[in-house]
């Protein structure tokens, strides 16, 4: 059996490269998670996404159901450990006998913050991983700034990393992913600018930045506030720590979260 994992940014069809579209179409099975009515919008645009692009009339969507972590399980590595291995069974289940060629949909990159490979990885089939967009990279094109200050390095972190850490040394501009607390707000705000998206790239974007210290009670509201209307929210914000303060260009004045659709 060979796996193909493929990056399919963030939840916009526009964003799949043609390397994707033709592993997509090479496929015999394309497997698509269903996680609960809640996280439905997940598995609708996976299916919207293989009804464009899927030309092959030979190719099957095949869905499953993904388990949930037990919580009671002692230890974080050990309870993300026994639910990668819970959802290498069900891929195992779920995959029809003989298909020879199937195919995952990884919301931005495999490479990054996700753990494809690394459930891939236990079920001992060749791996084919085809690279898509990062949030990150989608998140900046959308505010319209660049990832790093001039010849600067930055940082991608978790929310659970900054809220027990705090800042690193060295580096003044990091992306926080995977934060479901933001935990932004334990850090002193004075001298920080924040860029931050939810839904980024997809039709429900809401994009929001300023310093830290306005921008921060407004992104907190309008999170809890989508989230309520969708039941499910991905974000992902940029940090930038600037010794001369985090004020902005006028032209970029932070005004209230909205909705805003990619070009």
């Amino acid at each position: 059996m060979h796996l193909f994992l493929i990056g399919i940014g963030t939840g916009n069809p526009e964003h799949l490269t043609l390397q994707a579209i033709r592993a997509l179409n090479r496929a015999d099975v394309v497997l698509i998670p269903r996680k609960g009515p809640d996280k439905a919008d997940l598995a609708d645009l996976r299916r919207t996404i293989c009804a464009e692009v899927i030309t092959s009339p030979e190719t099957r969507i095949v869905e499953f159901d993904m388990p949930v972590r037990d919580p009671a399980t002692p230890g974080y590595i050990a309870r993300v450990n026994d639910w990668h291995d819970a959802i290498a069974a069900r891929w195992q289940a779920a995959i029809p006998p003989g298909a020879g060629a199937v195919a995952l949909l990884v919301w931005g990159d495999p490479a990054l913050y996700d753990s494809t490979l690394r459930i891939a990885a236990r079920l001992g089939a060749e791996v084919t991983v085809i690279p898509g967009l990062m949030s990150p990279q989608v998140l900046t094109a959308a505010h319209g700034i660049a990832l790093n200050d001039l010849g600067a390095p930055f940082m991608v972190t978790t929310g659970r990393r900054l809220r027990a850490e705090g800042w690193p040394v060295g580096c003044d501009t990091l992306v926080v992913m995977l934060d479901g607390d933001c935990a932004f707000q334990a850090l002193a705000p004075e001298g920080i600018a924040i860029w931050w998206g939810a839904y980024v790239g997809m039709p429900e974007q809401i994009l929001e930045h300023g310093p830290l210290s306005e921008a921060g009670p407004r992104i907190v509201a309008a999170r809890a506030a989508a989230r309520a209307a969708h039941g499910w929210i991905m974000d992902i914000y940029l940090l930038r720590r600037d010794p001369a303060g985090a004020e902005e260009p006028a032209a970029q004045a932070p005004g209230p979260a909205r909705p805003r659709h990619q070009p």
